[in-house]
């Protein structure tokens, strides 16, 4: 596995592949990786023959009050998993080699940015698009995986990829849990023992939302009434969202008559987590946890 630090190199490394007839696929992550990178990393292996992961805490992303700081890291853990997990090329760029220091230029997708973490988040979705771009400039990817925890991440870099223009295929990767529910992020690790056990409320309100949903239920008010419900029991928290909302804009639907993406936001302790779920009414209603 090679690793490379500065774009040059990057460049060199993909340049050899594709002269080679590689196809390549990359995997955008800010490290400290998991299971749910893994499998998209594993997607990678599947229909690429040259996987590159970009490793990289972009802090255009973050707002001034938010956990740039914190934001767990483990450049050698991360390595270690990528060499095990068949990656050929790891980019590991510094803040001086994605940002000159006069860089004046960002990628912003309207309307999708709107709802949801849009608002609670400001500059977040420029951060991540811009980066995108740039990392897809950089490594010029014949395909791209994200997961779809970050649903709308992903329909905000799907979007900007459509409209301008790049030749890179978007492939959407399903969440990756733990085996009570929690979605894999970077950020569990922030949470204490207590916390965690609290965090599973976002799967169960979520879990909640689509056995109503997929009961008959089609008034939107009142699955959110049920999710707020089951978050209250966890406090601690601070909600930032709880919404339902079209896949496909992000934006709020008022009766639920097609498939809609549920989605939440909610604090635990000094820790910001998502999750969501896409339910289409038609659908039969799932087990209980």
């Amino acid at each position: 596995m090679e690793v490379a630090r500065e774009i040059p190199g990057v460049r060199n490394a993909v340049r050899i592949a594709r002269s080679r007839g590689r196809r390549i696929g990359l995997v955008p992550t800010m490290g400290y990786l998991h299971a749910g990178h893994l499998s998209l990393i594993e997607a990678a292996r599947r229909d690429a023959t040259f996987v590159v992961v970009s490793i990289y805490v972009n802090p255009t992303q973050f707002g001034p009050q938010e956990d740039y700081a914190r934001y767990p890291r483990d450049e050698a853990g991360d390595l270690q998993k990528c060499a095990a997990a068949g990656v050929d090329l790891v980019f590991l760029p510094s803040d001086e080699e994605m940002y000159a220091p006069d860089a004046a230029t960002s990628v912003h997708v309207s309307g999708l940015t709107d709802t949801l973490c849009g608002p609670c988040r400001p500059g977040h979705f420029d951060g991540v698009a811009t980066v995108v771009a740039k990392l897809f400039n950089i490594v010029q990817p014949d395909v791209a995986y994200f997961g779809r925890k970050d649903a709308q991440q992903l329909a905000v870099i799907q979007r900007m990829t459509r409209d301008l223009n790049l030749p890179v295929q978007i492939v959407g990767c399903p969440t990756v849990r733990e085996p009570d529910g929690l979605a894999m992020s970077s950020r569990n690790a922030m949470l204490s023992a207590d916390q965690r056990r609290r965090a599973l409320v976002l799967y169960q309100a979520l879990c909640q939302a689509q056995r109503s949903i997929q009961a008959g239920q089609r008034q939107v008010q009142a699955v959110l009434e049920e999710m707020y419900h089951i978050v209250s029991q966890a406090q601690p928290t601070r909600v930032d969202y709880i919404s339902i909302v079209d896949p496909q804009t992000m934006q709020p639907v008022e009766h639920i008559d097609r498939p809609v993406l549920v989605a939440l936001a909610v604090r635990i302790g000094n820790t910001r987590l998502i999750d969501n779920l896409l339910v289409d009414p038609m659908g039969s209603a799932p087990p209980s946890r």
